[in-house]
């Protein structure tokens, strides 16, 4: 008698289509098709792309300012501010 066979660890997994999963985590939305799976929030969001006025530095920023950090520290200003 072959004992390998008998003995769960030594037989292969086949493949099912699906990956192993932990019993300990189990996504809720793997039951759902691609199409209605909710994404994560692209690294993007929230920033928009202005050129400062003191040096033409184009940059990307989440602050209301325009200007750069380098020409806020020279304190370099606006005008009409």
């Amino acid at each position: 008698m072959d004992k390998a066979k008998d003995n769960p660890r030594t037989q292969v997994p086949q493949a099912t289509g699906k990956p192993p999963l932990c019993s300990c985590i189990k996504d809720p939305f793997l039951d759902l098709p691609p199409e209605l799976i909710p994404r994560g929030k692209k690294t993007m969001d929230g920033l928009r792309k202005v050129s400062c006025p003191g040096c033409s530095l184009v940059y990307w920023t989440n602050r209301k300012t325009v200007l750069c950090i380098d020409c806020e520290k020279k304190g370099v200003h606006l005008p009409g501010d």
